[in-house]
């Protein structure tokens, strides 16, 4: 692997991983909140960190596609 792809591998499976992490602080922000802004924060953040991981990846390996 060249050293712009290994930095490409590398870049998107830290979104990957940021996603994750983000997707798991929400549902535990949502289970513990007592009131209902922090579940609606909670379930915001997991929807926006599921969207990060199933969209920005993809984008990001469009973007850098060679022209073979």
């Amino acid at each position: 692997m060249s050293d712009p792809a290994r930095g490409r591998f590398l870049l998107i499976s830290l979104v990957q991983i940021g996603a994750l992490v983000g997707a798991c602080l929400g549902l535990v922000l949502a289970a513990r909140a007592e009131e209902t802004l922090g579940k609606v924060v909670g379930i915001a953040l997991v929807i926006a960190a599921l969207w990060v991981l199933g969209v920005v990846p993809r984008a990001l390996a469009r973007r850098w596609r060679s022209e073979q």
